[in-house]
């Protein structure tokens, strides 16, 4: 009997072991991803958002994807340059960022890596102005806004970026974001016209930091309106060009 329990506690750890291989393995042959989520109280059902980007993400089989609920994986430099782009799905209300977690996410993107920010993500850290500029445009509570969500339709801007090269023009059931704050050149890749504002607002767009990339997503809402099949491309080919600079077939 003691022999057989020897056995099976051996099996299970040979199991462990090679899972844990297997894991490693397949982090290392693909893009490495920090979603970063929570803390977005009644603003948005961010569990299921963060679900539903994870499975767009990990769907594609070009992604090896790290959840976390917190921003502790940005205290550290070395931990966070162990991934090759992050993607913040998280209204920071109150949780504060140290200095350091502060320079380390600069850093990592102005030395080459990546940054995707995903709907309200921009409102972010209000009081530090760097973020806005890193956003390229960012919500600012009492400026920004939208109308009643509702379906609208999204005008492909650049047909020939690699995030949005094949797609046409679509529509989308979602919140049309309108006066995002900022002055930084930005490529716009996706728009549309906004009743609310009264002109054209843009909804998808990426800018340069240092030697990084960064592409921000306005759509987002909910699931919903993330399964909106252009709007899963957007994040899939956004995710990959912001880590690595291209978009591979």
């Amino acid at each position: 009997m003691r022999r057989f329990l020897l056995i099976v506690a051996l099996t299970g750890l040979s199991l462990l072991a090679w899972n844990s291989q297997v894991r490693a393995e397949e982090a290392s042959t693909k893009i490495r991803v920090l979603l970063i989520t929570g803390d977005d109280v009644d603003a948005h059902p961010w569990k299921e958002t963060t679900a539903a980007v994870r499975k767009i993400l990990v769907d594609s089989g070009k992604f090896y994807v790290t959840v976390s609920e917190d921003l502790e994986p940005l205290e550290s430099a070395e931990k966070l340059h162990t991934y090759d782009v992050v993607v913040l799905n998280r209204f920071n209300r109150t949780a504060p960022l140290s200095d350091a977690a502060q320079k380390n996410l600069l850093d990592f993107v102005r030395g080459g890596k990546g940054f995707f920010v995903q709907h309200l993500a921009s409102a972010s850290f209000p009081k530090w102005n760097e973020f806005g500029k890193l956003c390229g445009r960012h919500w600012v509570m009492g400026k920004s806004g939208h109308g009643p969500r509702n379906v609208f339709s999204a005008k492909i801007a650049d047909e020939k970026h690699p995030i949005t090269a094949g797609l046409k023009d679509f529509q989308v059931d979602d919140e049309l974001y309108a006066k995002l704050q900022g002055v930084e050149p930005i490529h716009v890749l996706v728009e549309t016209y906004s009743d609310w504002s009264k002109k054209t607002e843009p909804l998808v767009f990426w800018l340069p930091y240092g030697q990084g990339r960064v592409v921000h997503n306005a759509f987002g809402h909910d699931a919903k309106a993330l399964y909106t099949p252009e709007v899963a491309t957007i994040i899939a080919r956004g995710v990959e060009w912001s880590a690595t600079g291209k978009v591979a077939k």
